[in-house]
């Protein structure tokens, strides 16, 4: 055997209880377990590890990544590494860079450069999903990537940025780049609903790329309308959609946010229930804190970002339309702001493009008004124009009581929706894993330690449709973590939220060890995972 693990504690991903074994990796693979009462001799090999009893788990699988340059920026990339995550999916909330031509390429890095960047330190040399995922192959990247492809691009590429349905002739371009992004191995498509050009699709059109989607397998991930008033509206949308189409459904980041939802989790879970009783294929992934996170720019409503970046600047810039946009915003409750009226004191800026601007970065935009004795809109406004509309916030509009109880579902997965720009990201992109496992399994007793890791695990895996990852099993993949059950935690905080986590002295992808002794090594073991690499039906 190349290694053994010896005398670790196996967490193997199907929720069963724990149990005593030495498992053996070879040429990648887990070629052999040996319970502690097995008979026969334990496996040997050219290197053994002692675990000293540290838990043993398939790597955790980040079903909402925003790593999308940062694989190609940071080859480190010890973010989620240390975390334990070894393979992250991206290609999320409908905005990301394949399939793209030219145009739609300088449109959508402007456009996501507050998740991002502006992309300025990257050789964009592809246009396809395919191309995208060979270039991560080619690079070499710290952990492995799947990827989604993004319906507010596919939109952007084929009708633009007008708020108006598709022509037969754009519709057929779009299922054509659909189709070919499947074919090339995209595992799904993603939406982002609130944010546009996706949004301006309508319920027909989505329809429509989710039957090419479901041809090829994939699954559909709907970032959807609203996240707060009207939300049970919009999951109740994005399950009918998906049986129309008959396609598989991963809803992103499922929470139940801002006061008109406090209290309103059993509400959708009862309508997810209802629905998978009935035979649908539904999945969920959420983050283990209550504040997201996004861009500023988002929270306006859609007409004034209609035309793209340019032409939301030249309506902020116009005082008539500004007061206009404040007022959808403060009164009427905008489509960005999920149909709520905004609160100025929930809205925390979180990092800026322009250096210049980094003294707003950490007081919500209320503080900073305060503090220029201004109103709230006045520093939101003069932020949006001096940051070229690259600001990126904290909204703390959650509810603790939602997130335990969607956490606990029987579809749950984890995902991290971790945005790693900004001078103070959510600390949920260094340490949603270890605060599962911390926090939420060993501290509160929210899920077992066995159940916790079957969601971040083989559940994932299963929404995947991946045959040999997501569990500790013979022949499946050497994508593995070792852990201290009693230490594990996010070192990251919302003051501190780069700090990297505890208690996860070992990861391994492919058999490689990528963190070791709690170190980052030198190995980039990732590459893509295709959905053409899966075996079919």
């Amino acid at each position: 055997m190349d290694l053994v693990i010896r005398d670790a504690r196996v967490i193997d991903g199907t929720a069963a209880p724990s149990y005593r074994a030495d498992v053996a990796v070879t040429d990648g693979r887990v070629t052999e377990i040996h319970r502690e009462d097995s008979p026969g001799p334990r496996p040997t090999g050219h290197r053994t590890l002692d675990a000293g009893g540290l838990a043993l788990s398939p790597g955790f699988i980040d079903m909402h990544a925003h790593s999308d340059l940062a694989l190609l920026r940071d080859p480190d990339h010890s973010a989620k590494a240390a975390q334990g995550v070894t393979l992250e999916v991206l290609g999320q909330d409908g905005l990301s860079y394949a399939p793209v031509d030219d145009r739609t390429l300088a449109q959508v890095r402007r456009s996501i450069s507050g998740w991002n960047g502006d992309g300025e330190d990257i050789d964009f040399d592809w246009r396809t999903v395919g191309g995208y995922l060979d270039r991560l192959d080619r690079q070499g990247i710290a952990v492995n990537a799947a990827y989604l492809i993004p319906q507010g691009t596919v939109r952007m590429y084929a009708v633009g940025w007008d708020d108006r349905p598709a022509t037969g002739a754009e519709l057929d371009r779009m299922r054509q780049l659909v189709d070919q992004g499947m074919r090339e191995g995209a595992v799904g498509m993603s939406s982002g609903l609130t944010y546009t050009p996706g949004m301006y699709a309508d319920d027909a059109e989505l329809t429509e790329l989710c039957r090419v989607v479901a041809a090829h397998g994939g699954y559909y991930c709907p970032h959807h309308r609203s996240y707060g008033a009207g939300a049970l509206e919009a999951y109740e949308e994005m399950v009918r959609l998906t049986r129309s189409a008959g396609c598989a459904l991963h809803l992103a980041h499922a929470t139940m946010n801002f006061g008109v939802n406090e209290g309103r989790a059993p509400e959708l879970l009862a309508l997810l229930d209802e629905a998978l009783d009935a035979g649908a294929d539904i999945s969920l992934d959420t983050y283990p804190y209550t504040p997201g996170c996004t861009t500023l720019v988002a929270m306006l409503p859609s007409w004034a970002s209609e035309g793209g970046p340019e032409a939301v600047l030249a309506r902020l810039a116009d005082a008539g339309t500004a007061a206009r946009i404040r007022h959808d915003l403060e009164v009427v409750g905008s489509d960005g702001c999920h149909g709520v009226p905004i609160e100025w004191d929930t809205i925390e800026i979180s990092g800026t493009g322009e250096p210049a601007l980094a003294g707003y970065v950490g007081r919500t935009v209320a503080e900073s008004a305060a503090l220029r004795g201004e109103e709230p809109w006045v520093t939101a406004r003069r932020l949006l124009v001096e940051d070229r509309l690259g600001t990126t916030i904290l909204q703390h509009v959650g509810h603790e009581e939602n997130v335990r109880q969607i956490m606990r579902h029987r579809v749950h997965t984890g995902g991290s929706d971790g945005i790693l720009q900004g001078d103070k990201p959510h600390p949920r992109a260094y340490g949603t894993f270890p605060h599962y496992l911390g926090r939420y399994a060993r501290e509160l007793g929210i899920l077992s330690l066995e159940e916790c890791v079957a969601h971040l695990t083989a559940r994932p895996a299963a929404r995947l449709r991946l045959p040999d990852r997501g569990l500790v099993r013979e022949g499946y993949r050497a994508d593995l973590v070792l852990f201290d059950p009693a230490t594990v935690a996010a070192g990251s905080t919302f003051e501190a939220p780069r700090t990297l986590p505890v208690g996860i002295p070992h990861v391994l992808i492919d058999g490689r060890f990528v963190i070791e002794d709690g170190r980052r090594t030198q190995v980039l073991a990732g590459r893509s995972v295709r959905s053409t690499d899966r075996p079919r039906g």
